[in-house]
């Protein structure tokens, strides 16, 4: 069977003043990474980035959502990201908020 690789496509972009985690992690309305250009791109390859390369290659990155709206998209963007930077292993867990 042959592996054909998915291509890694590279976006020139801007950087955005207001993206600064705190101790809770990075929290902003869904409507800001809805309207604005690659706003969650641009903060996902910041947190890859400040890995190592050495270290980046192979790791296994685990990714988290509570369910709520956006997080499919989230996740799916994170998950190609992580994949296009050397990540290796993704482990991923879904919490529903409300529900039966």
């Amino acid at each position: 069977m042959e592996v054909n690789p998915i291509p890694v496509i590279t976006v020139q972009t801007v950087p955005y003043d207001d993206q600064k985690p705190g101790s809770n992690g990075f929290r902003k309305p869904t409507a800001v990474f809805e309207s604005k250009r690659n706003y969650l791109q641009n903060f996902i390859q910041c947190v890859l980035s400040s890995i190592d390369l050495r270290d980046r290659q192979g790791c296994t990155m685990v990714v988290g959502s509570d369910g709520r709206y956006f997080s499919k998209t989230a996740i799916e963007i994170i998950v190609q990201m992580a994949a296009a930077n050397g990540v290796r292993n993704r482990v991923m867990r879904w919490y529903l908020v409300g529900g039966c």
